[in-house]
């Protein structure tokens, strides 16, 4: 047993998002009781007393759609964005690296070590090849959804870039293969810590023969799926081009959007395609950070009052979830126009219970008697949340990765007063490190005409 007292609990449920002067109890991996101090501490004797004094107590953050091994490219690719017009290709800027399966997981583990720190502690990471460091991620002690992506386009088209689709079915069949392969091996391990889903890179990277593949595996597994969607116009444009319609609709068509896909961006969406999502009950994942670096952002009113659930993630290069948190806020208030069209609790909702509930853990994203044990504790004696008066807005508004000093998932701290306690922090750092500069060098030595960008250096 594990009593925080004399605390702040920001609970994340409508009717009460605040307690103060306020203990919760945890055992095992779940909250054993919420109230005022002393009624805890008189209901329970003998378990770990933690003075809460200073900190809010509030549930952990879902970042429900996330590319770790990109880590590697922070601070380059966020200023080398897909084009809004024609021509669409990307071919003239610096590539991502070639990485070896000891590198991806050096990167890996840094992604993780900054999401923990952040006070994520549910994270779906979009990956193909992910078996090459499920292990690696699963001993981080984080929640995870693992989501092998593939793809039956030939080799040597980007994303976003509107030419011919030639098909590779070969392709496709190894990509269902390790779908198969990574759910039968960690779908529910580390105690149901891990779930694994499907994962089909964009629209213009699949034909409708994959797309009905994936769609079928994925209700024989009875697991989630996920795609980027309407992410770029060039995807608009390439799909058009080869079906005839506009991505969401050749979806709907294909019959692979449902209430069990997690569709990301939805950025470049016509209205129809906005009613067609919200018809499936799909849930979209705003990424307003990556958004705002392309230029690009998704009417998240319009999804959300066609039906769509909305949910949060960070994309690639970073695991700040608290920018994204802000981010949304603030992307979304001026691109209605409208300053009172969204506030802190929503966005708060967005990044926790829509978050749990969206990937598999409805018992997650709030905390109440009997959910999940998944909680942080974030330091609010600083300056830039005083006077405290309305701590819950304060945590969108004016909150920081850096205030997170403790993070339990399952009932089980993974950092402790600043302290994490699943890696060792300067060992992944300076590994990484190392793993950049080398795999950065080998690129630019194998692509001496292409220039990089300003500052630059390995």
């Amino acid at each position: 047993m594990i009593i925080i007292h004399d605390t702040v609990v920001v609970t994340g449920i409508a009717d009460e998002p605040v307690r103060r002067n306020a203990a919760i109890a945890i055992e095992g991996g779940a909250i054993a009781a919420i109230g005022a101090t002393d009624d805890v501490l008189a209901r329970y004797e003998g378990g770990e007393l933690i003075d809460g004094r200073g900190f809010a107590v509030m549930p952990g953050l879902a970042n429900c759609h996330n590319h770790l091994v990109r880590v590697l490219a922070r601070g380059v690719f966020e200023d080398q964005p897909a084009p809004n017009t024609p021509p669409y290709s990307r071919r003239a800027k610096l590539p991502f690296p070639a990485l070896t399966k000891s590198e991806r997981r050096s990167m890996v583990r840094l992604g993780a070590l900054e999401a923990i720190r952040g006070g994520t502690t549910l994270l779906m990471d979009i990956a193909g090849a992910i078996e090459d460091y499920a292990a690696v991620l699963a001993g981080t002690g984080l929640r995870l959804v693992l989501a092998e992506q593939g793809t039956d386009r030939a080799r040597g088209v980007r994303v976003g870039e509107a030419v011919a689709f030639d098909r590779d079915p070969e392709r496709g069949e190894g990509a269902l293969q390790a779908m198969r392969a990574l759910f039968d091996n960690w779908n529910g391990a580390m105690g149901g810590r891990v779930k694994v889903a499907a994962a089909v890179h964009a629209p213009d990277m699949a034909s409708p023969e994959f797309l009905g593949e994936v769609r079928a595996l994925q209700q024989r597994l009875g697991c989630l799926a996920t795609i980027h969607l309407n992410q770029y116009w060039g995807e608009v444009d390439a799909v058009k081009m080869a079906r005839g319609k506009p991505p969401t609709l050749y979806l709907a068509d294909a019959g692979f959007l449902s209430d069990r896909l997690v569709a990301a961006h939805c950025r470049c969406m016509t209205k129809e395609e906005q009613a067609a999502l919200g018809t499936a009950r799909t849930t979209v994942c705003f990424t307003p950070v990556a958004s705002a670096r392309g230029g690009r952002l998704a009417d998240i009113s319009a999804l959300e009052q066609a039906g769509c659930e909305i949910v949060l993630g960070t994309d690639e290069f970073t695991e700040d979830m608290f920018e994204v948190m802000r981010m949304a806020l603030l992307l979304e208030r001026a691109r209605r126009g409208d300053g009172d069209s969204v506030m802190p609790h929503q966005v708060f909702r967005w990044a926790t219970a829509n978050g749990y509930r969206a990937l598999g853990f409805p018992d997650g994203g709030t905390l109440r008697e009997g959910g999940l044990a998944d909680l942080v504790m974030m330091d609010v004696s600083g300056a830039h949340h005083a006077p405290g008066l309305r701590i819950n807005a304060s945590v969108v508004h004016t909150g920081q990765a850096g205030d997170i000093r403790s993070v339990m998932v399952d009932g089980t701290w993974i950092m402790r007063d600043g302290k994490v306690l699943t890696v060792d922090e300067e060992a992944v750092i300076d590994e990484a490190r190392e793993v950049a500069r080398t795999a950065w060098a080998r690129t630019l030595a194998e692509n001496p005409t292409i220039s990089v960008p300003d500052g630059f250096s390995v």
